[in-house]
């Protein structure tokens, strides 16, 4: 069971690794850096570096994981990436329907392809579906998102690139936010956090936070979550006006 350091899961499953960047929050994925730090260590997993590669042999992980989780799946790839065949997708929505004492949490920027595939799988209720969308210009993904048949939906605001007007969260079951992070991490604003903080408590879609990405950009210098010894740090931080937002689904 790999243990998962992003706040809002628990363990990652990754029956495939690798991806193709499509979208602006792609710049600097943290998976291509994963992928070729693992690769320069010899992982057999990694070992075409972040070139999309299957791994069957993972296939049935969650089915030997005996405590309930939430799993993140495929953490270091697109479940719905183009060449990721029909077949294989099928296979592990079955071992996800085959395994309901865990929350299999699935994030792709490809919700076109999921519009195509939907009704084909098996969304058990144990399978939440979220989109990520970095900027205004990726925000019809939501709609599309709202056309699956999945029955949690979520979106994620990570990184959170600009300001978003999208404000239509009716058929969403949650919303996470977060600053990118890393060395060449592009600037989150304030303003862009609270507009979408203060539509999820007009619509009351839980809202989780998930950091301001690093610590120049959080607006709160005295934030207790810089400190890496406080039990709820995040990069850069994650307080908001002194509060923390880590609410989860409730449906």
């Amino acid at each position: 069971m790999n243990r998962s350091n992003i706040e809002w899961t628990e363990v990652t499953w990754n029956p495939t690794t690798g991806c193709t960047k499509i979208s602006p929050g792609c710049k600097y994925c943290y998976a291509e850096r994963w992928a070729k730090m693992q690769q320069k260590r010899g992982i057999a997993q990694y070992k075409n570096g972040f070139q999309l590669s299957l791994a069957p042999n993972r296939l049935f992980d969650p089915m030997r994981w005996k405590r309930p989780s939430k799993v993140f799946v495929n953490s270091m790839s697109d479940l719905f990436h183009e060449d990721i065949q029909e077949p294989y997708i099928n296979r592990i929505f079955q071992i996800m329907n085959q395994t309901p004492i865990h929350q299999f949490q699935i994030l792709t920027k490809r919700i076109d392809r999921v519009v195509g595939l939907s009704k084909s799988l098996c969304w058990s209720d144990n399978i939440w579906l979220g989109v990520s969308v970095e900027s205004e210009d990726e925000a019809g993904r939501i709609d599309l998102l709202k056309r699956s048949s999945a029955q949690i939906k979520f979106v994620s605001f990570e990184p959170l690139l600009g300001d978003i007007s999208y404000n239509n969260y009716y058929g969403l079951s949650w919303i996470v936010v977060g600053g990118e992070s890393g060395g060449r991490a592009r600037k989150v604003e304030k303003e862009w956090v609270l507009k979408i903080r203060d539509n999820c408590k007009r619509q009351n879609i839980p809202f989780f936070f998930k950091q301001w990405g690093k610590r120049i950009f959080n607006p709160d210098l005295s934030d207790p979550t810089l400190v890496k010894a406080h039990p709820l740090y995040a990069k850069g931080g994650c307080m908001i006006d002194g509060q923390v937002y880590k609410e989860f689904p409730t449906k």
